[in-house]
């Protein structure tokens, strides 16, 4: 996945997704925590107000309130609401929930309401408190008080609740954004699978509708495609007239060469001009072959199907070599297409059960092996009497020819090999248990489309 598009697009979306909801997360939880404490503040100087309308002192100087407080929470044993009302040489009046502990009465110390955070019967608590002067001109102190743990439980239970919430909203938006990246690369997964087809050799262009941000893209591509097939067509053309027309001023020069080595005075002469003849031929015969790899890569079509390709050859080796017996073993690869140029491969067929037909005793061995892989694997082997291991190597040098008496011009391997690079195909000579084995790799099958 490294370099994915897709995979560029679901980091970013992700990215975003965790910064937008933890800015949520954050502004929520504190905005929410503002507006708690602000109400939890007004509700206890609300409370404090109503505790100071509510309290009198009886005749006989105890303090007593009127009524109980609005809120129920303080009528109830260590509920976390509490409140206090205390004088100078009276007995303090404190709120049934206070069965054990006290408020401290220094916050209420001005007619002015305030507030801070101190140690209350059951832990922290917000407290607010005043005095105001009594009949006999006595200090009376009213204090209120909330425990810290109920504002904290009122945001922790929103926060949990909150988290829970986002967390399946950002999954949620993730899974909306893979289908969205997903839905909108659909087009260039289909290109891909277009480009595979046509390097596969079952098409030659690339096929489909696309958006119109990629249809010039394809437009342009098959433009390029069918401009590059119509100028390799008139390369293979032009290399073609080409041979031709230098085959025919080159045969009369072999012609006058061999005549003139017929005659004493001249014979040195006619054998520079064979040699050199021969040298020429060969170089045309060579260039050309390149110039055709260099050609047909990659094909269009059915590409090279196994091993139907290898039929005819075999047909026509054993009519040039009738004394000798060709085997063809598929090995599983029946119907396995290699996207290939049939021409291209069937050459290199030729070129090398030729030459092992030209040097086996009695029989030439040809064998396909594929695997799971993709791989395939092409021997051709002979009876021979193989090459020696430390010359092996030159077998593919241009003009190469390990017996001078033997037909051919030392051309073969070379071409077959140039073929071989061109196409994608791993050529290697090796000598076997009986003489020698052509082996040609490729790691691109397919199965044959029934």
């Amino acid at each position: 996945m490294a370099g994915s598009l897709r995979l560029r697009f679901l980091l970013a979306v992700t990215l975003w997704v965790i910064l937008g909801i933890a800015a949520i997360w954050f502004s929520a939880v504190s905005i929410f925590s503002r507006h708690v404490e602000q109400s939890y503040h007004e509700e206890l100087e609300v409370h404090v107000r109503e505790l100071g309308r509510l309290t009198e002192i009886a005749p006989d100087g105890m303090i007593v309130l009127t009524r109980p407080l609005s809120d129920p929470r303080y009528d109830v044993p260590l509920s976390g609401f509490y409140w206090q009302v205390t004088a100078d040489g009276r007995a303090p009046l404190r709120s049934p929930s206070m069965t054990r502990g006290s408020l401290e009465e220094d916050i209420a110390h001005s007619p002015e309401i305030l507030h801070r955070l101190e140690n209350g019967p059951t832990g922290p608590a917000i407290t607010y408190g005043f005095t105001r002067k009594g009949a006999a001109g006595e200090d009376i102190h009213f204090v209120i008080a909330t425990d810290q743990r109920e504002l904290d439980r009122l945001i922790g239970s929103f926060t949990r609740d909150l988290t829970a919430w986002l967390a399946a909203l950002a999954a949620l938006l993730l899974a909306t954004g893979f289908t969205i990246i997903s839905f909108g690369l659909r087009p260039l997964d289909r290109l891909s699978l277009a480009f595979a087809r046509l390097r596969h050799g079952e098409t030659d262009k690339l096929e489909g509708d696309y958006p119109a941000e990629i249809a010039p893209l394809a437009a342009d591509l098959n433009a390029y495609i069918h401009q590059n097939e119509a100028m390799v067509a008139r390369a293979r053309v032009q290399a073609g007239n080409l041979a031709h027309s230098l085959r025919t001023p080159l045969a009369i020069i072999t012609d006058e060469a061999e005549r003139l080595a017929k005659h004493g005075e001249s014979r040195a002469a006619g054998m520079v001009l064979l040699d050199q003849a021969s040298a020429m031929e060969q170089q045309i015969e060579y260039q050309l072959a390149q110039a055709r790899a260099s050609a047909g890569k990659p094909p269009s079509g059915r590409g090279v199907v196994l091993p139907d390709i290898a039929m005819p050859i075999l047909r026509a080796m054993e009519r040039l070599h009738p004394d000798k017996g060709f085997t063809l073993d598929a090995n599983g690869c029946k119907g396995v297409v290699l996207p290939l140029d049939p021409v291209d491969f069937a050459e290199v067929l030729s070129i090398l059960l030729d030459n092992a037909g030209k040097w086996s005793r009695s029989r030439v061995a040809l064998s396909f092996t594929c695997d799971k892989t993709g791989a395939c694997t092409i021997r051709i082997a002979d009876d021979g009497p193989g090459i020696p291991a430390d010359r092996i190597d030159q077998a593919f040098v241009v003009g190469t020819r390990f017996d001078r008496e033997a037909a051919g011009s030392g051309l073969g391997l070379a071409i077959a090999q140039e073929l071989c690079a061109a196409m994608g195909i791993t050529l290697t000579l090796r000598n076997g248990t009986q003489g020698l084995v052509a082996e040609l790799r490729h790691t691109a099958a397919r199965p044959v489309e029934t």
